[in-house]
């Protein structure tokens, strides 16, 4: 009978702590590539990220292009995000930039008292260059934020 009782509160414990995890989740995805010929050279690339946790979601997104040859160089950047489902929910994205470098950065956090989702994305094109990075996060009180990030370069 003592073996039943442990086992049966080893199985309540597992189900507990599995359920715990899968009430909070935080993910991160990126792609970015380039190519050159004699004559030009051109990039692409992003990352993107979404966080949820107890009814709250965030998430956020980056996406980069530029491209040159024997007219110039052309470049474009996009960036947005969004927060749902808290009594707190911000976004906001920025984007600048000059005939050297772009950059766009976007944040969204959905805030219930002590439960959250945050994910914020920053995309930089520079020298031919496209780099990004998603970093998102989750948590709910009583256990640990999880967190998940993802960054790109097209140099490497």
């Amino acid at each position: 009978m003592r073996a039943m009782k442990t086992m049966f509160l080893a199985g309540a414990l597992v189900l507990g702590v599995g359920s715990l995890a899968l009430a909070q989740s935080a993910s991160t995805i990126g792609s970015g590539g380039a190519s050159s010929t004699p004559t030009g050279s051109s990039a692409t690339g992003g990352t993107g990220g979404s966080a949820a946790a107890g009814g709250t979601s965030a998430s956020t997104l980056g996406l980069g292009g530029t491209s040159t040859g024997q007219n110039g160089t052309s470049s474009t950047l996009g960036t947005g995000g969004s927060a749902a489902g808290g009594t707190r929910d911000t976004s906001s994205s920025k984007l600048n930039g000059n005939t050297n470098t772009m950059n766009g950065m976007s944040k969204a956090r959905a805030q219930d008292k002590g439960t959250w989702s945050d994910s914020k994305t920053h995309t930089k094109i520079h020298k031919g260059v496209v780099s990004s990075r998603t970093k998102s996060m989750a948590h709910e009180p009583g256990g640990p934020p999880v967190k998940s990030t993802t960054g790109i370069n097209t140099s490497k």
